[in-house]
């Protein structure tokens, strides 16, 4: 026997057939301005050059080159550098942090490294220069330099850059090198003030590979402890 609805109650819709069953709203594809507004503020405000293609990738080596850190290490090498020169460009993302440091240094780290006496040592610690590319940024920090069109890294908001963000990003201008970490930055702090100058990129280097080691250690530590293997250090 087929139940009956009491009179007065409506029989249930049928669904709908014309698509594909959808929970939620429809996600938000990025508009083509936004990555050309994206593209233009690189380009015009701080005059660095980007790759073509669908997501705005900037070129590295021309105007700065990118140390490459876990991002636990470049924290605490940053805190560490407080006050040893001035703040220079830095982004957060996937777990990593990329330093920008003056073009040309990348050639230059592993004779640095080595120097310091922590060639043989494994460190996660990538530097690109000439050839290499990273994800723009978006800023994230409110009051961060605005775009000369009105329109500002802040507003782009979370929309077509993936997960890359600027930690400390870089002012408009093309004044931007003279923040960067280089190798001639002592003489030039000397003249400036230890405030005024850039950081020194062999204290950079330094810090920085110290702190990559010890968050290695750690986990060489708490993996030995929950394994109860004794320790092997290399």
């Amino acid at each position: 026997m087929t139940p009956t609805a009491p009179a007065g109650v409506p029989h249930p819709r049928r669904p709908l057939r014309h698509g594909p069953l959808h929970h939620g709203p429809l996600p938000r594809r990025p508009r083509p301005a936004d990555r050309d507004e994206v593209r233009r503020w690189y380009e015009d405000e701080l005059g660095w050059p980007t790759l073509p293609g669908p997501s705005v990738r900037l070129a590295v080596g021309v105007r700065f080159d990118v140390l490459d850190v876990p991002e636990e290490a470049g924290r605490a090498a940053l805190e560490r550098l407080r006050g040893h020169g001035r703040e220079f460009p830095v982004a957060a993302g996937g777990g990593r942090l990329r330093l920008l440091v003056a073009a040309g240094s990348a050639e230059e780290v592993p004779g640095l490294l080595e120097w310091l006496e922590w060639d043989g040592v494994p460190l996660d610690l990538t530097a690109s220069g000439a050839g290499a590319s990273m994800e723009a940024p978006h800023v994230v920090a409110a009051g961060a330099g605005g775009a000369a069109g009105g329109s500002s890294p802040e507003e782009w908001g979370g929309g077509s850059q993936g997960a890359a963000v600027w930690l400390r990003p870089p002012e408009p201008g093309r004044e931007v090198e003279a923040s960067l970490p280089t190798l001639s930055a002592m003489a030039t702090r000397r003249a400036l003030g230890d405030r005024e100058g850039p950081p020194d990129l062999v204290r950079l280097v330094n810090t920085v590979a110290t702190q990559v080691h010890r968050v290695r250690l750690r986990q060489v530590c708490a993996a030995a402890a929950v394994d109860n293997q004794p320790l092997a250090f290399s």
